[in-house]
């Protein structure tokens, strides 16, 4: 356990306060020309404009300087963890998130499906996004196509859209290493790259992978929009100091896509079920409503303000900011002791991609205090009183805020 983590765990009280941590996934933006406004400047938030006048605000770097967080670093760094401390990769997180279960020697990977054209050129990472429907044919398609590899028992499984999971089944108490490249060159106009090991423990795994890729391939050829599959996040079983057990709370996560449920899970919230598509925001704020008295800490996550920056659509992304914040007042009118909202990284619809620059983040307390703030935005943040924090020293903050820390020393 990181000293930190030690630190807090060692002054964390249990009270009746309830805290609410937002995450509008990959929220932070660019503009799109120079002096222009980002999406969330642009977008209408009455209701978020309204609570920033009566909060705290500032900036949150979620790995470090320059550095551009992926998913899962991200959020590990929002729930307190140091991503540069607990690694894990994206693999476990999908597979956990979806109810598989991870045994000792296992290796679990992420996969996109991709479109492939002449000359195996990715044209799409993301492979147009296709419906989930169309995601378990064709994951039942590859299911028949390869069993195994070598010997090496393969499973496959739909997550959402274009991702899907293999996991790699160690037979025999062998382990299989995990630290290989990635598949996915996170670029199109170029071919996948072939996975390499970086250690010896993990040049079978690789050759699995490598494979895999083929077969695959091969499988999908006759599809002209998902012919090709992309890996990154491999890892093997992953362990984390217990959330209840450093921060004394009964936290509750509420997230429709398979990764956040796991990572949720690994460090011990419990994962709400929650009905719908990722789109209806209502029906997770119903679920807020119906555990609220069962939950101290409630872990609320919004995607699409991510998939429409990775899309590079500007205007829909100000428009998902725009129905969270037609909800907000609903969550407002639970009376969260504490209320955060903040991102897990950048996401500007300019880069179609995740970002290096810090998100802004809220927070509104009945112990806290205001700034002169206008509106919850990146410039609006920049002159908030919380200043740029690292991701890990969000958690006290919140945690200060509800009255849960004890004083440190005599």
């Amino acid at each position: 356990m990181s000293d930190l983590l030690q630190t807090i765990r060692g002054l964390s009280k249990k009270t009746e306060s309830k805290i609410v941590m937002v995450v509008l996934d990959g929220v932070g933006g660019l503009p799109l020309e120079l002096n222009g406004e980002t999406e969330l400047a642009t977008a209408k938030t009455p209701n978020l404009d309204a609570l920033a006048a009566q909060s705290q605000l500032g900036q949150v770097e979620l790995v470090g300087a320059g550095i551009t967080p992926g998913s899962g670093p991200g959020h590990l760094s929002l729930f307190g963890y140091d991503p540069l401390d607990y690694v894990v990769g994206r693999g476990a997180l999908s597979a956990v998130g979806i109810g598989v279960k991870l045994n000792k020697g296992d290796v679990a990977v992420r996969g996109n499906f991709a479109t492939l054209g002449a000359g195996r050129i990715v044209e799409d990472r993301r492979a147009g996004r296709p419906s989930n429907e169309k995601n378990a044919e064709v994951v039942a398609q590859l299911k028949a196509a390869i069993p195994e590899i070598d010997g090496v028992p393969v499973e496959i499984y739909t997550e959402s859209e274009h991702r899907f999971v293999v996991v790699f089944r160690a037979q025999n108490g062998e382990v299989l290493g995990a630290n290989i490249s990635d598949v996915d060159p996170q670029d199109t106009g170029v071919q996948p790259l072939r996975a390499e090991a970086h250690d010896d423990a993990s040049g079978k795994t690789a050759g699995l992978v490598n494979a895999f890729v083929e077969r695959a391939e091969a499988a999908l050829k006759d599809d002209a929009q998902v012919n090709g599959v992309l890996f990154r996040g491999y890892s093997d079983v992953p362990h984390f100091p217990s959330f209840a057990d450093v921060y004394q709370l009964d936290a509750a996560c509420i997230a429709s896509y398979p990764m956040y449920k796991g990572l949720a899970s690994l460090v011990g919230m419990q994962v709400l079920d929650v009905p719908g598509e990722e789109d209806a925001l209502d029906g997770k704020v119903q679920v807020l409503r119906d555990n609220w008295d069962k939950h101290d800490f409630f872990f609320f996550h919004v995607k699409k303000t991510d998939s429409t920056g990775e899309d590079g659509d500007f205007k829909a992304k100000v428009k998902k900011i725009e129905l969270f914040d037609a909800l907000l007042p609903d969550i407002l009118a639970l009376k969260p002791d504490v209320l955060c909202i903040v991102g897990d990284h950048s996401t500007p619809s300019k880069l179609s991609s995740h970002s290096w620059h810090p998100v802004p983040v809220l927070v509104r307390s009945d112990h806290g205090r205001k700034d002169l703030t206008a509106r919850y935005t990146e410039e609006e943040a920049q002159k908030g009183s919380l200043g740029l924090r690292r991701g890990p020293d969000l958690m006290p903050i919140l945690m200060a805020n509800a009255l849960k820390l004890n004083k440190y020393g005599a």
